[in-house]
């Protein structure tokens, strides 16, 4: 396991990745993300205001996180295939003197991760948050995505050992 302390708005939140076939309680689930790979290049979607990123989002009532990145990833990039559970990044608040029983968030929540073969790329139409997708070599990534860390090099270095 790997923990960073990140800053989210005023305040520190600490962050630790987990390599785990186990997904975690799924009311405490916040969103789903994907490292989706069309041979051994990388997909990464320019979403609409944020830039380069891989496809994830929220889940959708009655989803379930498969299904979330299997939607999530049709809708930014425009892609389908078969995923394979990574792990998920634990986000704890416990630190953070700005959560409250209010927020939005669990006080620990997770973001759970998988792989995504692509077996088709479909016709890109921007439909949806996206404005672009790329494949790229996955050493590249840092020269497209803004806020990369250690967490998701991790990730992306498990995910690459795969399929």
């Amino acid at each position: 396991m790997i923990s960073k302390y990140v800053k989210w708005g005023e305040a520190e939140v600490k962050l630790t990745w987990k390599h785990d076939n186990q997904l975690p309680p799924g009311e405490l689930i916040t969103s789903v993300h994907g490292f989706c790979f069309k041979d051994k290049n990388l997909l990464l979607v320019k979403l609409n205001h944020r830039g380069w990123d891989f496809p994830g989002g929220h889940i959708e009532y009655g989803e379930n996180p498969d299904e979330c990145l299997k939607r999530e990833a049709y809708e930014e990039g425009y892609v389908t295939g078969s995923c394979s559970l990574l792990g998920y990044i634990i986000v704890d608040h416990s630190e953070n003197p700005n959560w409250d029983e209010n927020s939005p968030y669990p006080k620990v929540g997770y973001q759970v991760f998988y792989r995504m073969n692509i077996d088709q790329l479909h016709d890109f139409k921007a439909k949806y948050e996206s404005e672009e997708r790329i494949l790229i070599n996955p050493s590249e990534v840092t020269v497209y995505y803004q806020n990369w860390n250690e967490l998701y090099q991790e990730i992306l270095e498990h995910a690459s050992g795969q399929g």
